[in-house]
């Protein structure tokens, strides 16, 4: 079991593992913290890391993902970790085992706010979760991400009986994806729909939008490859 373990720590390497052991030091903040002066700029750029392992493991038929070069990122400092947090981009995505965002965008601990729920609907509970990440922890970049393959969003545009408790889950994207026949164009539209949401229902979040605070965008991540692509 031990050398099984050590030749597959060894040929594979967990993508966030290798990130922490190869990468270099980054001067960090006097309070321990690591924020972008760009945050989407860092976001979209952690996924073309991912997406070029994602490519290099299809191509070689790779269980996971291995970074092939050094990741020159700065990482938060555990002690401050231990006390506080100052994420620099809040997610709200699809509860999909295969949708991570850390994963999805090879971050480390304390860089993001993630909010999931299947569907990545704007639930109550969800715009209260981006409030907090806003209002409180002063979160500059929300990104709300659909993804190929939704099973919740397909659950809405096919007509099979559910539980109750899954019918209230879908319903309020039942209303947003009607007439869709197309799965991907259902997902960027239910995506879309959340961030609408999100924005008509909170005065805190229009508030931070419109006074600059806060930037709202819309991310389609695509399984196949890996890519997340911004759509607003």
């Amino acid at each position: 079991m031990g050398i099984q373990r050590r030749q597959f720590l060894h040929s594979t390497g967990g993508m966030a593992l290798s990130a922490l052991i190869q990468a270099r030091p980054v001067d960090a903040a006097e309070d321990g913290f690591c924020v972008p002066d760009d945050p989407l700029q860092a976001l979209m750029a952690g996924n073309r890391r991912f997406a070029d392992a994602w490519r290099l493991a299809l191509q070689e038929n790779r269980a996971t993902l291995r970074t092939t070069d050094p990741d020159p990122r700065c990482f938060n400092s555990p002690r401050a970790l231990a006390t506080s947090q100052r994420p620099w981009a809040t997610v709200l995505t699809c509860s999909d085992s295969r949708v991570s965002p850390s994963w999805v965008f090879d971050t480390t601990p304390g860089d993001l706010f993630v909010i999931r729920n299947a569907g990545n609907s704007a639930f109550d509970e969800a715009i209260a979760s981006v409030e907090y990440s806003v209002s409180v922890l002063k979160t500059p970049l929300v990104m709300v991400m659909g993804h190929s393959g939704c099973g919740a969003v397909t659950a809405a545009m096919d007509d099979k009986p559910l539980t109750p408790s899954l019918e209230r889950l879908i319903h309020p994207i039942e209303e947003t994806i009607s007439g869709s026949s197309n799965l991907a164009e259902a997902v960027r539209r239910n995506a879309l729909a959340t961030a609408s949401t999100l924005i008509q229902r909170s005065s805190a979040l229009a508030e931070a939008k419109s006074s600059g605070a806060l930037k709202l965008v819309v991310g389609y991540f695509e399984l196949t490859t890996g890519v997340v692509t911004l759509i607003k």
